[in-house]
Parts: structure tokens; sequence; C-alpha cells
């Protein structure tokens, strides 16, 4: 939760802590992601990263 500075009457720009949030989203539309399946977590970091190329190509059309 960010909360605003009561000191200041200007605008300020804040965190943005929903953009990990919105990844962590993406990456349980991902089946196989969205439970820990995996014994090796070098399995893991590649299927992040292959769910990721998906999300970026999947933006890019």
């Amino acid at each position: 939760m960010v909360l605003k500075p009561l000191e200041k009457k200007v605008f300020t720009l804040l965190p943005k802590p929903w953009v990990v949030q919105r990844t962590f989203g993406w990456l349980n539309w991902c089946r196989r992601l969205s439970k820990d399946y995996e014994r090796l977590p070098e399995t893991s970091e590649i299927l992040i990263y292959i769910a990721m190329i998906r999300i970026m190509v999947r933006l890019l059309t």
C-alpha cells in the first residue's frame, strides 16, 4: 500500500507496486506456473522465461 505524503500539496509521483502484481498475474495464466510442480529451480526459471516470451509476443501482435 502506498500512502501519500501529508505535508506536500503538490503532485508527487508515487511508486508503482502494481507493475509487479500485474506481471505475477500474467504468469498465473500459465497453468504450469500457477503451482510449484517442478523439482529443480532451473526448470521453473526456464518456464518463466518461456511464459514471458509468450506474453511479449502476444502483446506485439
